[in-house]
């Protein structure tokens, strides 16, 4: 094995009767080395993409959800609640109630999302970093009647924390009890509320829809007990693994109820993108392919050029199966090389742009973020060298195997 290598890597590096071999090889090392990089560093915007808006999910929602498998609400008793909070691992948890409701300001009114929180939901989410103007609400009382919106929803109601007059009225249809159908609005349970905040996820669906109210002030809305709740928030301990706990808190409840961690709270946000990570590699990988299959001119004319080696090859006792093995390794010497510079450069470009921004969005004051988002992953590196390595394998045993053999059966 270690003498067919040598003799490739002689060849490759050995001077040829026509210039334009060497020019050819080159340009076949090029397309690899270009193709290698490109694919490592749109990988990397995809897993700085990803990263990103996860760090937007986590300031709104908590590290683990504690949620039904069937129905809208359970029942979180104090013991339920002292078992969770007294795993291990866990810092903190908060009780949510999640309904839909109408909320009406003034002449407008929108659909909303009403969200009722206990005091312990600022210690499971980052909500005090998002908040836009006002002051998150803290509830100390039954009879607290503020509310905090999604930004959005606060231009599309035309109020915030500042205006003049800011009491909203939502309104929950009764879930207990006959609908008056020659009185409809005895149908509804209407409250008052004050603005008090607006936050800003970043997100469409939650600055859009979401009011967060106190847990009390949800559970009268929508008629619930004092012990109903949608989900429980977890916090984790910051030295802690989460898997370990997920799996852990999950042994401990049941299969009642379902504990998500990040990802599979937005499964299909998350999913969807790893589907369109997986398709720019796709489509790359095939530029890269057409790209590899310069190697097949490359050792076609090299074979040719080395067609008296073959014979003194034979001459001298090369079976037909190191004969081919030379060539073969030829090509993936021109892959390896290639892959080995193109993804050196890739990462230098990936960390130059992850710690100095250098490529910033076009007119980037209207985005959240100045500079496009990159991420450098170990295994990104390792799947693009593998992949590179396979296609210009395959470039390359076919000249190898139908030309070798061609000139080592012509020899007597």
């Amino acid at each position: 094995m270690r003498i067919p290598i040598l003799i490739a890597w002689r060849y490759l590096f050995a001077k040829k009767s026509q210039n334009i071999i060497n020019v050819i090889s080159w340009i076949s090392l090029l397309g690899v080395l270009v193709g290698s990089a490109a694919i490592l560093i749109v990988l990397s915007v995809f897993n700085g993409l990803h990263s990103f808006v996860g760090s937007l999910f986590s300031s709104f929602d908590p590290d683990l959800k504690i949620e039904c498998v069937e129905g809208k609400v359970f029942q979180a008793t104090d013991s339920l609640l002292n078992s969770i909070r007294n795993t291990d691992g866990i810092e903190s948890a908060s009780c949510y109630l999640v309904d839909n409701a109408l909320i009406k300001y003034d002449q407008r009114q929108m659909p909303a999302l009403i969200m009722g929180v206990d005091d312990y939901f600022g210690e499971v989410t980052n909500i005090d970093s998002i908040t836009t103007c006002g002051q998150f609400p803290i509830w100390k009382n039954d009879n607290s009647n503020s509310c905090a919106i999604g930004y959005i929803l606060a231009q599309q109601l035309g109020t915030n924390p500042m205006a003049f007059s800011n009491q909203l009225i939502i309104y929950a249809p009764k879930r207990i009890g006959n609908i008056n159908m020659a009185n409809p609005e005895q149908s509804f349970i209407k409250q008052i509320s004050t603005v008090a905040s607006t936050f800003a996820v970043q997100q469409v669906d939650y600055d859009s829809q979401y009011a967060i109210v106190s847990l009390s002030q949800a559970r009268k809305l929508f008629c619930y007990a004092d012990s109903e709740v949608s989900g429980i928030g977890i916090k984790i301990a910051s030295n802690c693994n989460a898997d370990r706990v997920q799996t852990l808190l999950q042994e401990r409840l049941g299969n009642s109820l379902s504990v998500k961690n990040r990802w599979e709270q937005h499964s299909s946000f998350f999913r969807m993108m790893e589907v369109e990570k997986f398709m720019a590699f796709l489509i790359l990988l095939f530029i890269l392919a057409i790209a590899a299959f310069n190697i097949i001119g490359t050792l076609s004319m090299l074979i040719y050029e080395k067609k008296e080696s073959i014979f003194i090859l034979k001459a001298m006792g090369a079976t037909k199966q190191t004969t081919t093995r030379i060539f073969l390794f030829e090509g993936l010497l021109v892959s390896i090389g290639g892959a080995l510079i193109g993804l050196l450069l890739g990462i230098v470009l990936v960390l130059i742009q992850q710690n100095f921004g250098i490529i910033n969005f076009h007119n980037s004051a209207s985005y959240i973020i100045e500079a496009y988002p990159v991420q450098l992953i170990s295994s990104d590196i390792l799947i693009v060298f593998i992949s590179v390595i396979i296609v210009g394998y395959l470039a390359a045993w076919y000249p190898v195997h139908t030309i070798v053999h061609k000139y080592y059966d012509e020899t007597k």
